[in-house]
């Protein structure tokens, strides 16, 4: 009788989480390098062949920002019962093929000089489409592959690949950008294909469903009343999502760029990427060295010190210490991050991660959406700083009610899956 094989010690060391994390390093490298490019060239084609003010097309970005964000807001409930209910590699596939095909028309459409208004609304709302199903599968992947000692580690690492692709995506395609215009979408064509076919090869991934399945709007309305009646996963999920709301200054970076710290776009674009590299390093950091003990009180530890961070960058007036504080409020970020997504997976039964992942997703994608909505209004009314300043006041509000009214936040000592449920239930 031959000795069993000792428990890996690291994600790495499993084939199929090497697989699934490159895989997820190239469809986001793919995809944040064609969303970037994709709204600048929307603004020029408003401008140059729509004869569009600036206003009038700054506000086809805002249109632009919407038209992906209602897929996303209509389609979750089934994109997370497809997680649930179907091959969960199958499905990120699908959205990773979804999104190619984006590509696809985009180059084509860019090296025939054929773009238009319509044509890039509608493959905005495309890759809308394509991200709701792609985020709940590919989240749910993850527990799957690995066991659940390892969870927090490959949370940590597939931070890692997220962070660094979405910064290196949007500077590498702009640079091919500059040189043909068509080549960068071209490319993320390529490296969708290639995610693909690496998600393919991930072992055979299906939800484990206990008792017989039910009916496919039973699924999706049972998925929403276990977030609901889990006060555990209703306070994780909402605290992001208020928190991030209120405290969103990324939509207001352009004006500090420009009018307050006057650094110009080269400036805002080293703005935009502190906050990825603050939460990339950390990342790094914790899957080495994962958080263990009172992950619920560091969670909303972390919440609260990214609204204390985001009102110490309204009041900055150096560019040295305004990347530093958009670096902090990226890691602090990444602290938070990593503690709710590995709680609210460890948390969460096999057979709804994927309705439990697209209920999460929906809330990340609505709190920065309609948190640059309510950046650009507070703006308005209290001007650029004052806006950031109530943000950051009212994360901090946000994470001291939720720290009272959800309590089994606060009693989230542990990772174990067993010990977690017997302190956030006690």
């Amino acid at each position: 009788m031959t000795d069993s094989l000792p428990e890996p010690t690291s994600p790495f060391l499993i084939a199929d989480y090497r697989r699934y994390w490159l895989a997820r390093f190239l469809g986001v490298f793919a995809t944040m390098s064609m969303v970037v490019l994709l709204g600048y060239q929307l603004y020029a084609v408003a401008r140059d062949d729509y004869g569009m003010s600036v206003a009038e097309a700054s506000f086809q970005l805002g249109l632009l920002g919407l038209a992906q964000f209602i897929p996303l807001f209509v389609l979750t409930p089934v994109a997370g019962l497809a997680a649930d209910r179907f091959d969960r590699r199958h499905v990120a596939a699908f959205a990773n093929g979804i999104d190619a095909c984006v590509a696809v028309v985009l180059a084509l459409a860019t090296w025939a000089d054929a773009l238009s208004l319509p044509i890039l609304f509608t493959l905005a709302a495309a890759h809308g489409a394509a991200r709701v199903f792609l985020g709940p599968s590919m989240s749910a992947i993850a527990p799957n592959v690995v066991p659940p000692a390892l969870l927090p580690r490959a949370i940590a690492a597939s931070s890692i690949a997220w962070q660094t692709a979405s910064v290196a995506g949007p500077a590498v395609g702009g640079l091919i950008f500059a040189e043909r215009e068509w080549l960068p979408h071209a490319l993320s064509a390529g490296l969708l294909a290639a995610a693909m076919v690496l998600i393919l090869t991930v072992r055979p991934i299906r939800a484990r469903h206990e008792g017989p399945p039910l009916r496919p709007l039973k699924q999706i309305i049972d998925g929403l009343a276990y977030v609901w009646r889990e006060r555990f996963l209703l306070g994780s999920i909402t605290l992001d999502l208020f928190a991030v709301l209120l405290a969103g200054a990324t939509a207001l970076l352009p004006v500090f760029a420009r009018d307050i710290l006057h650094v110009g776009p080269e400036g805002l674009g080293l703005m935009r990427a502190a906050p990825a590299f603050g939460a990339a390093s950390v990342a790094l950091w914790l899957s080495f060295r994962p958080l263990e003990r009172e992950v619920g009180a560091k969670m909303l530890i972390s919440v609260a010190a990214f609204g204390a961070l985001t009102i110490a960058f309204a009041y900055s007036r150096s560019f040295a210490l305004s990347l530093a504080i958009l670096a902090g409020m990226g890691a602090v970020d990444m602290v938070s991050v990593f503690i709710r997504s590995s709680l609210v997976q460890l948390f969460t039964p096999d057979d709804k991660r994927g309705r439990v992942s697209a209920i999460s997703g929906l809330a990340i994608s609505a709190s920065n959406e309609l948190g640059e909505m309510q950046s650009g209004l507070a703006a308005a009314l209290f001007g650029a700083v004052g806006a950031v300043v109530f943000g950051g006041a009212g994360a901090i509000f946000v994470t001291l009610v939720w720290a009272w009214y959800f309590p089994e936040l606060r009693r989230a000592r542990s990772f174990e899956p067993q010990e977690l449920k017997r302190e956030v239930s006690s």
